[in-house]
């Protein structure tokens, strides 16, 4: 079985949103598109608590951007963004899947962040997507939306390592790109790790052949 995760396609991280990715609406569409032709849908959500230690407010004189060490290891801090249940962690209304995709939530511990749709980054709580995915019996997963460079990246690499046969669709990704080519480093260590990159039309003949 085949399987579109799609990453994290919230209102926070869409233009006017608090962490908004450059043209991260323009993901809609293609991705639109591409949830018609899957059988299995999978939605990841960003789910912070308030109090969460990646955002930048957390931490005194710290500002978004900056770089703290916490439980060892670094993470960069963010604006306050996709609390829980605020309109801003909302999945974008424009998305035409919802009803039918199957919703997994990360980031839900305030002491660790979670760019993965599988593991919080330090690796020691999973989010039970993994065994979601192994209970439909999928094999192959296509992964798209935000943002390339983060959230889709690690999601990518976590999908490799568990065994799934990986896809990424980068015209329904988009990247934050602090440095103007993290977008296409992010690639390159997808597929350097054994993820296959293919256009909409490509995700979409696997999809129903």
């Amino acid at each position: 079985m085949k399987a579109l995760i799609i990453v994290d396609v919230q209102n926070d991280f869409l233009p006017g949103g608090a962490l908004a990715v450059p043209q991260g609406d323009e993901v809609i569409e293609p991705i639109n598109r591409l949830a018609a032709a899957f059988p299995i849908l999978v939605v990841t959500q960003d789910w912070h608590p308030e109090n969460h230690a990646s955002f930048a407010a957390n931490h005194p004189d710290k500002q978004p951007g900056d770089i703290v060490v916490l439980d060892e290891i670094e993470q960069r801090l963010w604006p306050v963004h996709c609390v829980q249940d605020t309109p801003g962690a909302e999945l974008h209304p424009d998305l035409q899947y919802q009803r039918q995709a199957h919703v997994v939530r990360k980031g839900t511990d305030p002491q660790v962040d979670s760019y993965s749709g599988f593991f919080d980054n330090q690796r020691r709580r999973a989010t039970g997507l993994s065994d979601l995915l192994r209970q439909q019996g999928v094999s192959k997963v296509y992964i798209v939306g935000l943002a390339t460079d983060y959230c889709v990246k690690f999601t990518a690499l976590d999908a490799v390592q568990l065994g799934f046969k990986t896809y990424v669709i980068p015209e329904a990704c988009r990247g934050v790109n602090l440095q103007p080519d993290d977008s296409e480093k992010a690639l390159q260590e997808m597929q350097d790790a054994g993820v296959e990159l293919l256009t909409i039309d490509e995700a979409i003949r696997h999809a129903t052949s």
